[in-house]
């Protein structure tokens, strides 16, 4: 639901009312992961989607009729044999939707918090007795949390403790917890919902390659910084799509400012001076992906002064180098793309290869889709 926070809150704020229909399993080659939302509002406007158009229709229906009656169901879309043009998955996945008519509660709390990037987790029972499917909690990066599960009196501690580790990696997913706390009752699924700050690409070097790469950035949903020792280069002018611009020497910039494990740092400096003691530094934090442009011939020279200088061949061998996918790209936007693509199959899991023939999986369990938002974690 949250990756259509900022639509729903508009609706909030009007005092529209309307019923959400949320992935909450998966299964085979589902098109969406769980977290995936449609909504629809009292006057027939939807907003987003869970399967990329396959059934969307029957969700649509669903979410009126949750409107009428006031109830939270569980469906489940499965692929039809006997009949390839009935409501269902033509690619042969199945997924669980919730549905839930939001009248208040602690969703409008959670769609702000979505909106103003704040770190913060919606759980919500999507397996179990009917009475408490689709109950919530909002839980805050310090382990408070709003709303009630109803039940039991530990579950909602329980299942606080649960969203607060995921919202600490940032992730979405699903977990199992008994029905009174414990690992021992009558089991629950929660569907946890993870609402952090965007993660951060920091583009090194404020040549026209970066400018492309800022937009690629921009696109898969990255806060990007360009950093850039000369000041003639690293302008708003140049750059006006980047969220921040820093004149610094790359290396005491990335010293200063904050990473984390969904960092991309992409160094397109290709000049020894500002690249050795910016990768010293880069290959030693923990974050996720460090590349470096330049030719063969660079890359080469440049590792030996890596190791000149005390960089290990375990930290050498986190070096995406030369930078990017072989897509035989030449301009700043195809060489963007090829970035850009490296970064997301580092992120997802994926080989990089092309679908046609591999008989690879098409949808990996990278970091943001955990195996417990899978088929089977709800009934």
């Amino acid at each position: 639901m949250l990756d259509i926070a900022e639509e729903l809150h508009r609706w909030v704020e009007q005092g529209r009312d309307f019923a959400v229909a949320t992935v909450v399993a998966v299964g085979g080659s589902a098109p969406r992961q769980p977290g995936a939302a449609l909504a629809v509002d009292s006057e027939g406007t939807a907003i987003g989607s869970v399967s990329g158009g396959c059934v969307e229709g029957a969700v649509y229906e669903l979410c009126q009729t949750a409107l009428d009656d006031g109830r939270t169901v569980v469906e489940r879309f499965g692929y039809s044999d006997e009949d390839a043009f009935a409501v269902g998955l033509t690619c042969g996945g199945i997924i669980d939707i919730l549905v839930t008519p939001v009248r208040g509660g602690v969703f409008p709390a959670a769609l702000a918090a979505a909106v103003s990037g704040a770190a913060a987790a919606l759980a919500r029972i999507v397996s179990g007795p009917e009475d408490l499917l689709g109950q919530a909690l909002l839980v805050h990066p310090d382990g408070s949390y709003e709303g009630k599960l109803g039940g039991h009196p530990e579950l909602d501690r329980t299942a606080a403790a649960e969203a607060r580790a995921l919202l600490d990696a940032g992730r979405t997913g699903t977990v199992e917890i008994g029905e009174d706390g414990s690992r021992c009752g009558q089991p629950l699924s929660l569907l946890v919902e993870s609402s952090v700050p965007a993660p951060r690409m920091i583009v090194f070097g404020a040549i026209d390659f970066a400018s492309a790469l800022v937009r690629v950035g921009k696109f898969l949903g990255y806060h990007v910084t360009v950093c850039d020792a000369r000041p003639v280069f690293a302008t708003k002018l140049r750059f006006p799509e980047a969220d921040e611009i820093v004149v610094e020497w790359p290396h005491r910039y990335l010293e200063s400012t904050e990473v984390d494990a969904r960092t991309v740092l992409c160094v397109l400096t290709h000049d020894a001076k500002f690249d050795v003691p910016l990768l010293q530094a880069a290959l030693r934090l923990p974050v996720a992906y460090v590349g470096a442009m330049g030719s063969r011939r660079t890359h080469e020279d440049r590792n030996e002064r890596l190791r000149e200088v005390g960089v290990t061949e375990l930290e050498l061998a986190r070096l995406r180098s030369p930078i990017g996918l072989d897509l035989g790209a030449r301009t700043p936007e195809e060489t963007a793309l090829s970035i850009g693509a490296e970064i997301v199959a580092n992120r997802r899991g994926g080989s990089g290869v092309s679908l046609t023939g591999a008989h690879t999986p098409i949808h990996h369990d990278g970091p943001d889709t955990p195996l417990a938002g899978r088929i089977g974690s709800v009934a």
